[in-house]
C-alpha cells in the first residue's frame, strides 16, 4: 500500500475530528458568543449541508487537477478555515468558516476517493478505502474526546487551533508524498453530463441508495447514544464518553476487518451485513435498558455499521469510476452525508413522539431493513451480483 494513502488518512483524521467535535463544545461556544444552544447547533447542520453540496461541486471544479494539487489545496483551505474560526468574535463569521471547512473536507474526500483506483489499483480499492475511513474512526476514538477536553480546559477555540495545527502538520507530507497524478487522469475526454449519467447504472444507483440508508441508520443512532447512556447512568457521567468511545473502537475494528476482505468478498459483506445490521440495531434497542447491554451492543453496532459503510464506499467508487472518474468519489461522499443529515432528522421526530431516545435505535433498525430489502431484491434480480459489485457495465 503506498505510504501516501496513510498520509491522506491522517488528514481525514483531522477532518473527522472537526466534523464531530462540536457536540462537546456547544455550551462553551454559545456562552462565548451570547447565543442560544439552538443557534450553535446550526454549526453542525451547516457543516453537514456543506459536505453534501461540496462533494459534487468540488469534484466538478477540481476533478481535472492532479491529486497532489487538489489534496493540498483543499487541506490548506480546511486549515485556514479553522484559523479564522478560532480568531473570530463574530458568530456569523464562525458559521461561514464551518461552511468553508465542510466544502474543503468534502472536496478532499471526493477527489481522494475518486483517485483510489489509479492510486492503488482496482484490486486494492477496498483495503485503501478502509484505511482512509479509519481516519474518521480514530477521530471518534481519540480526536473528538481530545477536542472536547481541550474545550473544557481552555475554551472551544483551543480545539479549533488543535485541528488547524494537525492539518498544517499533515499538509507537509501530503505535499511531498502524495503522487502528482491520480485524480484527473482519464477524465479529460468525458463531459460532466456523461459522468452524471452513471446514476442511470443500476449497480451504482443501488449502492448509492443503500449507502444513504446505512449511514442514516448510523447517525440516527449515534446522535442519541450519549443521551441513552446518560439516562441509564444517571449521575455517573463517565458512562457517556465511555459509550461513545466504544462505538469508535467498534467502528475502527469493523473498518479494519472489512478492509482485509472487501476487495474479494465485497458483495457478500454487503449482502450479509445489510441483513444482519437490521437485527443488530433491533437487538441494541431491546437491550438498551441496561448499561451492560448498551455497552456491548454499541461496540457491535459500531463495527457492523462502519464495516458495511466502508464496503459500500469502495463499491460505489469501484463501479462508478470507469464511467465517472471525477464523480465517483463525490457520489460516495454525498450519499453518506445525505444519510448523516436525514438520519438524525427522522430520529428526532421519532424520539419526540415516543418520548424516549431509544426510539432512535428503532429508526436505525428500520432504515437498515429498507437497505437490506433493496440489496436482497437486487441480488435476486441479478443472480450472484450484489449492489453493483462487478456489475458496473449493466
Amino acid at each position: 500500500m503506498p505510504i501516501g494513502v496513510f498520509v491522506l488518512a491522517a488528514a481525514v483524521f483531522a477532518q473527522g475530528t472537526s466534523e464531530f467535535m462540536m457536540s462537546g463544545l456547544l455550551a462553551r461556544t454559545a456562552a462565548d458568543f451570547g447565543v442560544s444552544l439552538g443557534a450553535v447547533g446550526l454549526l453542525t447542520s451547516v457543516y453537514a449541508v456543506g459536505m453534501v453540496l461540496g462533494a459534487p461541486v468540488m469534484a466538478v471544479t477540481a476533478g481535472r487537477w492532479p491529486l497532489r494539487r487538489s489534496a493540498t489545496t483543499f487541506l490548506a483551505l480546511f486549515c485556514v478555515g479553522h484559523v479564522i474560526g478560532a480568531l473570530t468574535t463574530d458568530f456569523a463569521v464562525l458559521v461561514a468558516t464551518r461552511a468553508i471547512a465542510a466544502v474543503a473536507n468534502a472536496g478532499f474526500l471526493a477527489i481522494l476517493l475518486a483517485a483510489l483506483p489509479r492510486l492503488v489499483g482496482p484490486a486494492l480499492v477496498g483495503r485503501a478505502t478502509s484505511i482512509i475511513v479509519s481516519g474518521v474512526t480514530v477521530a471518534c476514538i481519540a480526536g473528538v474526546p481530545a477536542g472536547t477536553l481541550l474545550g473544557q480546559l481552555w475554551g472551544w477555540r483551543a480545539a479549533f487551533w488543535a485541528v488547524a495545527v494537525v492539518s498544517a502538520v499533515v499538509l507537509v507530507p501530503v505535499a511531498s508524498l502524495v503522487p502528482r497524478d491520480g485524480a484527473g487522469a482519464g477524465a479529460s475526454d468525458r463531459s460532466m453530463r456523461s459522468e452524471w449519467a452513471v446514476l442511470g447504472v443500476r449497480a451504482v444507483r443501488t449502492a448509492v441508495i443503500v449507502g444513504v440508508l446505512v449511514n442514516a441508520a448510523t447517525f440516527a443512532a449515534f446522535t442519541y447514544l450519549g443521551t441513552i447512556a446518560a439516562a441509564i447512568g444517571g449521575t455517573t457521567t463517565v458512562w457517556v464518553p465511555l459509550v461513545l468511545a466504544l462505538f469508535g473502537l467498534g467502528s475502527f475494528a469493523g473498518v479494519t476487518l472489512t478492509g482485509r476482505y472487501s476487495d474479494r468478498h465485497g458483495h457478500s459483506i454487503i449482502t450479509v451485513g445489510a441483513a444482519g445490521l437490521a437485527g443488530v440495531w433491533a437487538l441494541a434497542a431491546m437491550t438498551a435498558h441496561t448499561m451492560a447491554g448498551l455497552a456491548i451492543m454499541t461496540l457491535l453496532t459500531g463495527a457492523a455499521a462502519f464495516g458495511i459503510g466502508s464496503a459500500l464506499i469502495a463499491t460505489i467508487v469501484r463501479t462508478a469510476a470507469p464511467a465517472a472518474p471525477r464523480l465517483a468519489g463525490a457520489l460516495a461522499t454525498t450519499a453518506l452525508n445525505i444519510g448523516a443529515v436525514l438520519g438524525p432528522v427522522v430520529a428526532g421526530v421519532a424520539v419526540d413522539g415516543a418520548k424516549t431516545p431509544v426510539a432512535a435505535l428503532w429508526c436505525a433498525a428500520g432504515a437498515s431493513v429498507l437497505a437490506a430489502t433493496i440489496v436482497l431484491s437486487d441480488r435476486a434480480r441479478r443472480g450472484p451480483v450484489v449492489a453493483g459489485v462487478g456489475a458496473a457495465a449493466q
